[in-house]
């Protein structure tokens, strides 16, 4: 069974169908054997009781295994897959329906179905092209139906994946085709002709091949019938002369490539159009095409077997070694000659499909040379070239590299290439080329949560022009497409950044990984092979990797190496995990820590609703769950971020032992292998090769940047020796100029031009190709880059203009004299480049890259150590909130009370963010004093200017009043002026008396935030000593309404009350009485008990009033409903109430008096203020 599953894949074989194949005869001696019936046919004796058990021995199985018993079973393993993949044939009729977006010909099914032809097209753009060129030839023997994107290739499909294929059952369907069928013509099938009608770039070559090698798997003689499968070509590119408006067409990029080095490399006077698809086309290009269908059409022809040999050999995996060997023959030029009227099909495989495989190389395999891809090369040409020093959105970058550097693909795969890019997470880039402002993603999900491109920023790292110098711009090989120049062959960097950020791919034939290496090692070996010392060995590095990269096994082809994470013993139950092996993401690995975690029971809700089959796989699931093993560890706690990665994980002491002994990180799963075996890299010939070893690769980079250092030196020479010769003639102008020797004005130029030159000035003519790459700077073509009509003369205006336009401002003496200046300063330059060493060159900017490096590592230093203090101070706080939460309350006395419910009515406001009081109370809770010093009442002018004093700084209190204030408006409510705005800064008293309850008192319950003993104890503890934190302010109430009583006006009782000195612990407490009790004189209530004494503060609003209440506006004033005193533990009991009138709002008014030994004070009248901040308009504070 396994022979027969090993040797065909899609067999899918099961031991009942092997039994029906297969006879196995045993002789074997049973005890007391049992049969089903006299005849003895069936022997029923269970297997324990037969006495013996038999043993195969390998050799047996091995002759099974060469028997024909194998060969039978894979026969019939094929013809059970053909008579499925026969379900879904089709068959000659006329009308077909149900397959969306088919256009059916007219004829296909019919007596002329011979004569018709199925259009398969890419995309439903190009459908759109077909079905207009259709108008030219009509509908009755043309049909189109669309491919989504490439087709599947079968040769290595299983059986599932063919079946499942809805577009390879729609052609079977459309064209006729049943599977297995021998066909000898086109008689049986819908259509008579196959033609692929693709883009004509790589990509649409390789839809073509794998058409090709669908028909070929299942159908090999369809391909053998002469024009059954042909192709429509479409140009690729269009040079449309610009004087005569001539048109050519090309349908393949290196006949372009051709033509345009027979101009000499410059394709001046022409505009080049590149066609990235069909769908370039427009309506009228596609009906031309249609109307000159013979040239565009190209049949495919069957020679002989090695058309059969080519086809397998670029799609089976059976032919992986020849495939290889077939694409490094490769030579740069080979291209399908597409002017014949036939395709053999060994040309097409050998000339246009391995184009596809060589560019699918490319874009997967980098340089050894840069490290780079296509793409990433192409985003680093333009990053130099808009020098991105500002930041950029990434989706508009992509824009703009996609335009100007003739990217032919989606750009959300560009974007997604930026990112990639400017990755620094541990396991991305060691050093990233780009920055990454903005979440480009993170080692929680590997980059897989980097934001949307239209979110984040790049911009080039300060790094990246100390790896790429800019010298090094005008020493490359800069390509041409689409009529502009874009990225070179690839950048020449002063140390190999394919060993710096390492490389991963999958391409045709090759793969390629190669690890991430410690830059400052690269550097150091560099710097040995500078002075001819031998290099030292490199192993894996990764930025900010903690764990450990350790060396295991020494291979034929490269090295092995162990990456383990990092996990500590915290006690005999506990681990706790810190880092995590390279590329294994924080997410997977959370999953992966819940997975052997304890698992929550979840209802299934459609359990036993299931009928039949449905019902045995629920019994079978819950089976298992009762076999599962129980969860390793009892719980985990995470505490990463996006950089640290901390897992606190519990077990019990048996699991513990376990672990240990098995190993912690084998059984967390700490550890992956990384290897140095598959190194493949393009050369700098563009060859690919395989490199053994990280210093191979470094000891080929060095010989060819060594080169480019010994081109840049002389480059540079030739240059400043130049920029020294223009200097000169430059002086000589400006002294002829000044000396009267040369007259400018009022001259012809061609006369000008020709003293100049009889005088030996030497001309400059402007360059009319770039020498020098829009990388440097440069991003528009000069338009006096063109020749002048007077170059036919022998003058060209150009040659001269160096020095004719010098503004006159110049012509100076002292313009002389700076240029004879800088002169002198190129001269000592020259001199000091000809002593420079091409080595002391490139040793020059390894000491400038080592101190770009020295501040990234910095930065990243700095950076863990403010992640690091971070926690630590989180930890604090976390610690601290945990001891303020089981702290005990404290047992406070009578006067401690008073003072500590005068702090509850000012400590939602913080003490460093309230203003300085006018007047402070002393609010220390001594034996000798009960308030301390007196509180005087502050004059209208110094309040005044205390408040203009602090409005500049204006805190969230004074918002809230403001707030408060437009709500007031907003109801029609009294606003109070400026002198008696609400404060909350101020000291709550013990309410004087209690009105009796009503239906409107006793439904409104406090709508203040009253903090009491409790709640302070477990807030962090306020320094009662600070002055500043407490403070106490009269404030007046504006007269307003009938009935009231003026502001100014004080009860005379309230106002001539006098206390004795109090003395010991009972004066104090009757003090106290007599301070909270009421002052009027129609009111009686009994003395509060000698208790702890909570104060209250009343609501500014009473529940269905309209008006803010009065701040000591009268002497009689009502107090809080019973509930409320109750609930906050007011010892007050409660009086008659005075017959006056119902008022708009309850207000409540305290005297507070200050008491010394020595002296008696006035007794000042401090109105409660409101806590607003918890109270509403018209609702009840629950």
């Amino acid at each position: 069974m396994n022979i027969v599953n090993k040797k065909n894949k899609n067999a899918n074989m099961k031991a009942h169908n092997v039994k029906g194949h297969l006879w196995v005869f045993v002789n074997a001696l049973v005890d007391n054997p049992a049969f089903d019936s006299q005849t003895k046919e069936t022997l029923t004796t269970r297997q324990g009781s037969l006495g013996s058990k038999c043993d195969l021995s390998d050799d047996f199985l091995k002759k099974v295994g060469s028997s024909a018993v194998v060969s039978n079973l894979l026969s019939w393993a094929d013809f059970k897959l053909s008579k499925e993949l026969q379900k879904t044939d089709g068959s000659k009729r006329s009308r077909l329906t149900g397959i969306p977006k088919l256009e059916d010909a007219n004829d296909a099914g019919g007596k002329d179905s011979q004569m018709c032809t199925l259009i398969l097209t890419e995309g439903d753009s190009a459908k759109a092209l077909a079905m207009a060129g259709i108008a030219v030839v009509g509908r009755n023997h043309y049909g189109v139906f669309p491919l989504r994107g490439k087709l599947l290739n079968v040769r290595e499909a299983s059986h599932k994946q063919i079946m499942d294929n809805a577009e390879i059952q729609n052609i079977k369907q459309i064209l006729g085709l049943q599977h297995g069928k021998q066909y000898d013509s086109t008689k049986g099938l819908r259509y008579g002709h196959l033609m692929i009608m693709t883009d004509q770039d790589h990509d649409g070559s390789h839809i073509k091949g794998l058409l090709i090698n669908f028909i070929h798997s299942f159908w090999p003689s369809l391909l053998k019938i002469p024009s059954f499968l042909v192709e429509f070509i479409t140009p690729i590119i269009k040079a449309t002369n610009t004087r005569n408006k001539s048109v050519l067409s090309f349908y393949s990029m290196p006949e372009y490539e051709q033509w345009k080095e027979s101009l000499g490399g410059s394709v001046s006077g022409w505009s080049i159009k590149y066609y990235k698809g069909l769908g370039t086309s427009t309506s009228t290009e596609g009906r031309k095409y249609f109307e000159d269908i013979v040239k565009h059409k190209k049949d495919f022809v069957w020679l002989d077997d090695k058309d059969d040999n080519d086809i397998e050999l670029a799609f089976s995996k059976k032919r992986i070694t020849d495939r290889k060997d077939w694409l490094s023959n490769f030579q740069d030029g080979t291209y399908l000659d597409q002017h014949d009227n036939y395709i053999k099909y060994s040309d097409f495989i050998n000339k246009e499909l391995i184009q596809f495989s060589m560019a699918d190389l490319l874009r997967s395999i980098p340089s050894m040379v840069d490290g780079l891809k296509p793409g990433q090369r192409k985003i680093l040409f333009c990053s130099f070239k808009r020098n991105l020093v500002k930041e950029a959105k990434v989706a508009q970058f992509s824009g703009y590299v996609s335009e100007h550097s003739a990217y032919h693909h989606g750009e959300q795969s560009l974007a997604s290439t930026i990112v990639g890019m400017a990755q620094d997470f541990v396991g991305s880039n060691n050093i990233n080329l780009l920055l990454p402002n903005g979440q480009f993603g993170t080692r929680d999900q590997g980059g897989k949560d980097a934001a949307s491109a239209r979110y984040i920023f790049t911009k080039l790292s300060p790094i990246t022009r100390s790896i790429f110098p800019k010298d090094d711009d005008i020493l490359l090989n800069y390509l041409s497409e689409d009529g502009q120049s874009i990225e070179p062959t690839w950048y020449v960097p002063i140390i190999p950044m394919v060993l710096v950020n390492g490389s991963e791919g999958i391409g045709t034939g090759w793969s390629t990984f190669i690890p991430n290496y410690n830059p400052r090692d690269i550097v150091a070996n560099l710097r040995r092979l500078l002075n001819s010392e031998p290099v030292e060995p490199m192993d894996p590095f990764y930025r900010g990797f903690k764990g450990t990269i350790q060396k295991t096994s020494t291979k034929v082809g490269g090295v092995s190496y162990t990456v383990t994470g990092i996990v500590e013993v915290v006690d005999d139950t506990t681990l706790r995990i810190t880092e995590l092996p390279i590329r294994r993401w924080s997410q997977d690995y959370k999953e992966f820590l819940y997975s052997i975690a304890p698992k929550d029971k979840v209802k299934d809700k459609d359990k036993g609703k299931g009928k039949g089959k449905e019902k045995e796989k629920v019994k079978e699931k819950e089976k298992e769950k009762d076999k599962d093993i129980e969860p390793f560890i009892q719980d985990v706690e995470i505490h990463s971020d996006d950089k640290n990665v901390e897992f606190l994980i519990t077990l019990s002491k048996e699991n513990m032992a376990i672990a240990m002994q098995e190993g912690l990180e084998k059984k967390f799963k700490l550890t992956t292998t990384i290897g140095t075996t598959n190194m493949h890299l393009f050369d700098s010939n563009g060859k690919i090769r395989k490199f053994d070893t990280p210093e191979d690769i470094l000891e080929d980079f060095f010989g060819l940047r060594l080169e480019f250092y010994e081109k840049r030196k002389r480059v540079l020479l030739e240059n400043i020796e130049l920029e020294l010769k223009k200097l000169s003639n430059k002086v000589r102008f400006i002294v002829g100029v000044v000396k009267g020797e040369i007259i400018v004005n009022n001259r012809k130029r061609a006369e000008l031009f020709m003293e100049l030159q009889q005088k030996g000035f030497d001309p400059f003519p402007k360059k009319k190709q770039r020498t020098e790459p829009a990388a440097v700077g440069a991003t528009e073509e000069d338009d006096e880059n063109e020749e002048s009509p007077d170059a036919a003369k022998g003058v060209n205006p150009s040659d001269y203009e160096y020095l004719l336009s010098l503004a006159i401002g110049t012509l100076t003496l002292e313009k002389v004299q700076e240029l004879i200046a800088e002169k002198g300063g190129l001269e000592t330059e020259v001199e000091e480049l000809k002593k420079t060493t091409p080595k002391s060159l490139w040793m020059r900017d390894l000491d400038t890259f080592e101190k770009e490096l020295d501040v990234l590592d910095e930065k990243d230093r700095m950076d863990a150590e403010d992640r690091r203090a971070t926690r630590e101070r989180n930890a604090r706080d976390n610690d601290a909130d945990k001891g303020a939460r089981k702290r005990r309350p404290k047992k406070t006395t009578t006067s401690q009370a008073v003072e500590g419910n005068a702090a509850a009515a000012v400590v939602a406001k913080p003490a460093a963010s309230r203003k300085k009081p006018v007047g402070k109370a002393n609010l220390d809770g001594s034996d000798d004093e009960d308030y301390g010093a007196p509180i005087p009442k502050p004059a209208a002018q110094k309040k005044k200017q205390a408040k203009k004093a602090s409005a500049p700084v204006r805190d969230a209190d004074e918002d809230e009043v403001l707030a408060l204030k437009d709500r007031l408006a907003a109801y029609n409510l009294d606003d109070p002026s400026e002198d008696t705005a609400m404060e909350t800064e101020t000291t709550e008293k013990q309410p004087k008396g209690k009105k009796e309850p009503s239906k409107r008192g006793a439904a409104r319950k406090n709508a203040l935030t009253v903090m009491s003993e409790d709640d302070q104890d477990a807030e962090d503890p306020v320094n009662e000593d600070d002055e500043d934190d407490f403070s106490m302010e009269e404030v007046q109430i504006e007269k307003k309404g009938r009935g009231r009583k003026p502001a100014a006006e004080k009860p005379k009782a309230a106002a001539t009350r006098k206390r004795a000195p109090a003395q010991g612990k009972a004066m104090r407490q009757k003090v106290m009485e007599e301070i909270f009790k009421p002052t009027d004189d129609n009111n009686t209530s009994a003395p509060s008990p000698e208790k702890k004494v909570r104060k209250m503060r009343a609501s500014p609003f009473h529940k269905k009033s309209g008006s803010i209440l009065q701040k000591g506006a009268t002497a009689s004033t009502s107090t809080e409903d019973t509930e409320s005193s109750s609930a906050l533990g007011s010892s007050a009991e409660p009086v008659a109430p005075r017959p006056t009138r119902q008022t708009r709002g309850n207000k409540k008014s305290y005297e507070v008096q200050e008491l010394s030994d020595d002296t008696e004070d006035e007794v000042q009248d401090i109105s409660a203020d409101s806590d607003f901040e918890d109270s509403d308009f018209g609702e009840d504070d629950d």
